[in-house]
């Protein structure tokens, strides 16, 4: 009899998931199905395809049928049961992007972990809510499943003190507030795969370059995080899709005295309206930004770059040096002209691209004489998830 597991990555409006077949006669994970559902709540869209790309499922459920996440839960269920057949659904993993001060690993979701990280809500309110209320209404229609939660702060844990604090009255950092870092189960898979790639990187000053919508950087040294561009919220560090990155707190005094805005009108702007769309007036799309005539769009591209290749400087610098640049994300696997960009601004550090292979995406795209190797490697946080979420059902 086959075994699955669900893997479920909740967003504000969307729900992303992923299936995964147990192999008979070992851990092997193997995908079997992807899968989203967006729009939630005005114009939802349900897709599903296979491995092979075949779409399996492609359907527009009514507003009312894709309401809220537990209704959503609801239709993926449904889809589930029917596809699995005669299988056995043996867990479920999610993302849930902040674990806070205490949880440094996938645990297994009950009651009272449940509460916990509904307490931290306040620290993600754009993605918290939205990762629990899934658990939530699976807990609430299959109380036997196990769930676990996987968390995109728990990979910076290792971090020393000094590089999670913020120079303010101590009492808050008690309370909580203090560097955290995300993207953290992408860069826990890059990390994973780096020695399969060059025995050498196990143990290198390696910087992760995690560059999409979302965008930051992660500093890893015998594959483990350093330092990283992103601290207290998903806000910090980088130039994003729409998110502003690194901004002097000066800044949002003044607009708060200047423009009376509340926190609810900066968090509307720092969130969806700043970064690349906010710089080019165009698009948050890099795609579009390259290939537009405007010199607001290269205005964007530039300070994208530009910041990039600053913080760069600034984790070699946490690293004592730098040994490989890694290139992950929809923008690092896919953007030749963004990656040559980057690699002139890391030439200090005596990287040497090889033009061809970075043209072509190889896996290396360094020459054999540079003193810093740079590749492309692509993520997988759901096979992340996955395989975390196996071995705490294992460890039942």
């Amino acid at each position: 009899m086959n075994k699955y597991l669900l893997v479920i990555n909740a967003g504000s409006s969307s729900i992303k998931f992923a299936v995964y077949q147990k192999n008979a006669s070992s851990a092997h994970l193997v995908a079997d199905a992807t899968g989203q559902i967006d729009g939630i709540g005005s114009q939802p869209g349900f897709a599903v395809k296979g491995t092979d790309g075949a779409v399996l499922v492609e359907r527009t459920p009514s507003a009312h049928e894709a309401h809220d996440h537990a209704s959503v839960i609801a239709i993926i269920r449904a889809w589930l049961w029917e596809y699995l057949e005669d299988g056995i659904l043996l867990a479920a993993g999610h993302r849930v992007v902040h674990g806070g001060q205490h949880y440094s690993a996938p645990v297994l979701v009950n009651p009272t972990v449940l509460a916990e990280l509904e307490t931290l809500a306040p620290l993600a309110p754009l993605h918290q809510p939205h990762n629990l209320a899934t658990i939530r209404a699976l807990l609430e229609t299959m109380p036997s499943l196990p769930q676990v939660a996987c968390f995109d702060t728990a990979f910076h844990r290792t971090q020393p003190d000094v590089a999670q604090r913020f120079a303010i009255p101590r009492h808050f950092a008690d309370e909580g507030i203090r560097h955290y870092g995300f993207h953290g189960l992408s860069y826990e898979y890059i990390a994973s795969v780096l020695p399969t790639l060059d025995p050498m990187l196990a143990n290198a000053r390696v910087i992760i370059a995690h560059l999409g919508s979302g965008a930051s950087l992660c500093a890893l040294f015998n594959g483990q995080s350093i330092a990283t561009t992103m601290g207290f919220s998903p806000l910090d560090g980088l130039v994003m899709g729409t998110r502003c990155g690194n901004i002097d707190p000066g800044v949002l005094l003044y607009l708060m005295d200047r423009y009376h805005m509340d926190a609810q009108a900066l968090e509307q702007m720092l969130y969806y309206q700043s970064g690349l769309l906010g710089i080019s007036g165009i698009s948050s799309d890099m795609r579009t930004l390259l290939a537009a005539d405007d010199p607001h769009a290269q205005e964007a591209i530039e300070l994208f770059v530009y910041r990039v290749g600053r913080e760069i400087g600034s984790l070699a610098a946490a690293l004592g040096g730098l040994d490989a640049l890694v290139f992950t994300g929809g923008i690092g696997e896919h953007s030749p002209v963004i990656r040559a960009k980057i690699c002139r601004q890391t030439a200090w550090l005596g990287l040497e691209p090889d033009e061809s292979a970075n043209e072509a995406t190889a896996t290396c795209i360094s020459t054999h004489k540079s003193k810093v190797s740079a590749w492309i490697v692509p993520t997988d946080e759901n096979l992340m998830i996955a395989r975390h979420t196996l071995r705490q059902v294992n460890m039942e």
